[in-house]
């Protein structure tokens, strides 16, 4: 299998996938050891609690015989080169999916033609795996394609789950936490303009109404999934009025949780970044506003290994959107097949659980862990030298 490893890494995987399914591999599904829903959970038991999520709709899959439809939108730089790992994978494995891939780029205006191509997609199928967007930032008149998808979709909570991984040794131990975003106001509102050349005024939008339910995900996400305490991340001894109302809205929501023995606190978030990276142990389920949220989960991410294993997930009432956890493109290592695909592969596994696919969510779960346990298939970002296709050849084998 090394000719594969050469050349264009997309068309190597696309081998690899006709290769695999014509070698018989086993198709049949049994329950894993580790279990996709310790991705979610605070235990480290098979036997962790329901990973359902709080507020969004599990029924209204588009389903053709037997089968899941589910929009696939690759991403920018690494994008095509880890979907192409996920889509190999699941072939391998027989999960019933259908793609409905739509390859945007984060260059596309929100008028363009494959931009409404994309949101009807999911409005059709509620259900997508995205890879990251390029924003760019020298277009002052381009809106990012990730915020406006969720804006227009209103797809409101972001979710990423910071975890120590078996085989990936870091500095800090016993990692495990999850940060809860507000996605669909805040600084990403997007309100900007020029009050007078020079001078530039950003609106930053806090409602009782949104903040809340975010509040109430984040709890009602900790009682789902066996998690003990909330944080609340904010900036409300400066921003009194937006991040005030941010902070008293999560204190309200909480007496309303006080019976279910949840514990309840707040930071402020230049203190939080200090403890994240000095004590991170003491976290569990952490909410915040948007701009906070993105900065604590590129923390996070360092914390246990980087952006290439963090799985995360977009869920609103209606539609939900996997993608990872880090906004990184991997820009700088596209097309070497370097890339590590774990973290939308994991994206992927919280997909599963979402589609009530749990089986096939362990199975592949568990070949992930198994892979980064055994050190057999480092990608570079790991310490190694294995190639995308390396890795996902050892997925499949530990299939």
């Amino acid at each position: 299998m090394h000719f594969l490893m050469k050349g264009n890494p997309v068309v190597a995987l696309n081998l690899v996938a006709r290769y695999n399914i014509s070698r018989n591999i086993p198709r049949k599904i049994s329950p894993g050891v580790l279990g996709a829903k310790q991705l979610f959970s605070r235990a480290n038991s098979s036997t962790a609690a329901s990973t359902t999520f709080p507020g969004t709709s599990r029924k209204g899959f588009t389903k053709y015989g037997g089968k899941y439809t589910v929009t696939l939108i690759p991403g920018d730089g690494i994008g095509q080169e880890t979907a192409s790992a996920v889509k190999t994978i699941f072939r391998a494995a027989n999960v019933p999916i259908e793609w409905e891939q739509l390859d945007v780029t984060g260059y596309t205006e929100k008028g363009d033609a494959l931009f409404q191509q994309s949101v009807e997609s999911l409005r059709r199928n509620k259900v997508a795996l995205k890879g990251i967007l390029y924003t760019p930032i020298s277009n002052l008149g381009h809106s990012s394609f990730n915020v406006a998808l969720r804006k227009d979709l209103d797809i409101y909570a972001s979710l990423v789950i910071i975890k120590n991984i078996a085989g990936y040794p870091t500095r800090h131990k016993n990692v495990n936490f999850a940060i809860i975003r507000e996605n669909t106001e805040g600084e990403y509102s997007g309100l900007e303009h020029q009050s007078y050349p020079g001078v530039v005024e950003s609106l930053k939008i806090v409602t009782r109404e949104k903040t809340e339910r975010i509040a109430r995900f984040a709890f009602d996400f900790a009682l789902k999934n066996g998690r003990k305490k909330v944080t609340c991340v904010h900036k409300a001894n400066i921003m009194k009025l937006g991040d005030g109302l941010f902070l008293n809205t999560c204190r309200e929501v909480a007496k309303q949780y006080k019976s279910t023995g949840i514990e309840f606190e707040d930071m402020i978030v230049d203190n939080c970044s200090m403890q994240l990276v000095s004590r991170p142990q003491q976290f569990d389920v952490m909410v915040m506003p948007n701009l906070y949220g993105n900065i604590v989960s590129n923390v996070g991410a360092a914390l246990v290994g980087g952006p290439g294993i963090i799985p995360g997930a977009n869920i609103g009432s209606d539609y939900a959107l996997f993608e990872p956890g880090c906004r990184h493109v991997g820009k700088d290592i596209q097309g070497k097949n370097r890339a590590n695909p774990s973290a939308l592969l994991l994206s992927g596994v919280i997909m599963l659980q979402h589609l009530n696919l749990e089986d096939y969510a362990t199975r592949i779960s568990n070949a992930v862990y198994k892979t980064i346990e055994r050190g057999s298939a480092k990608t570079p970002d790991m310490g190694g030298f294995s190639t995308t296709t390396d890795f996902t050849l050892a997925v499949i084998s530990n299939l």
